[in-house]
């Protein structure tokens, strides 16, 4: 094996890292060229940086991709409820900081549910850092909203203690599981692990109150759907949408609505559910391959 070989096949191991960013040990996995162009993945709920094992090998012979664990999520280390703000301002100041200090200048960045409105954040702040986006099932429009958002709104109405507590079962491995199967018409394709490992990160001790205080929070994000849509609409990012269409949380609607602000927008469903990843992640992996090609120079 010649050098040039063996470093490009240095260069696909996925390696997984840590990166101090104020007082969260942020979990990452890291593969690729670090000179070539860069790819942020955001996932989101129910889910880590885990969700996007398949699809980081697809990418790191040509681009240099990073996928970090949210605070609250995964393997990322961060302080208790109560000496850190779960808010999705806060994280999007700590992933902000953690593209910073590995030297993301610009990049393209893959959202997914709870990332997406961290990535809005992101590239609000920084537009020019923005090489293009791909999206998916992160909304960012209100008729993106599905039912299964009822019980939260009612929460975000009257954020009283009964109304907290109404919603108890949302981060349990029951409801996990739910959210990786509903929609989905042939379940053989879900890896169980995948299941089990979100369950056992989001059953930890105390993060159950977390993740009922990232619910409440997200009205702010649908707050701020008309600050991302002027983002759009002002610097038409190349974008790609590799939609899910049975997922209960977020509406095909969601992604078409980008065509209003972005006519260019590629706009792809997928007959799955909220993880279309699990389910479709070589045929969604070789689409979102070719965006970039086309997109990212």
């Amino acid at each position: 094996m010649t050098l040039t070989v063996a470093a490009q096949a240095a260069d696909l191991q996925v390696r997984h890292r840590f990166e101090q960013v104020g007082d969260v040990k942020v979990f990452y996995r890291e593969a690729g060229n670090r000179n070539a162009p860069k790819v942020l993945l955001l996932h989101g709920y129910a889910a880590s940086s885990f969700m996007y094992r398949g699809l980081i090998p697809m990418l790191a012979d040509k681009y240099h991709v990073i996928a970090p664990d949210l605070p609250g999520f995964g393997f990322t280390e961060a302080p208790a409820r109560g000496k850190y703000a779960y808010t999705f301002d806060q994280l999007a100041k700590t992933i902000g900081q953690f593209t910073e200090q590995l030297k993301m200048e610009r990049y393209a960045m893959q959202v997914f549910d709870y990332g997406a409105p961290v990535g809005w954040r992101l590239a609000v702040a920084h537009p020019s850092r923005i090489t293009a986006i791909i999206s998916q099932n992160g909304n960012a429009y209100e008729e993106g909203l599905g039912k299964g958002w009822a019980p939260i709104q009612k929460y975000w109405k009257e954020p009283s203690k009964a109304n907290r507590d109404a919603l108890h079962e949302f981060p349990t491995p029951a409801s996990i599981k739910w959210q990786y199967l509903e929609g989905v018409s042939d379940q053989s394709l879900v890896a169980p692990d995948a299941i089990e490992l979100e369950s056992f990160l989001v059953a930890r001790p105390g993060n159950a109150e977390v993740q009922l205080d990232l619910l409440l929070d997200y009205r702010f994000n649908v707050a701020k759907y008309p600050e991302f849509q002027a983002y759009f609409r002002k610097h038409q990012p190349p974008l790609l949408a590799v939609w899910g269409k049975n997922d209960p949380f977020f509406l095909p609607a969601g992604a078409e609505a980008w065509k209003r602000d972005i006519p260019t927008a590629d706009i792809r469903f997928y007959d799955t559910g909220h993880l279309a990843l699990e389910t479709h992640g070589a045929e969604i992996g070789a689409v979102i391959r070719a965006f970039l090609d086309k997109s990212v120079k």
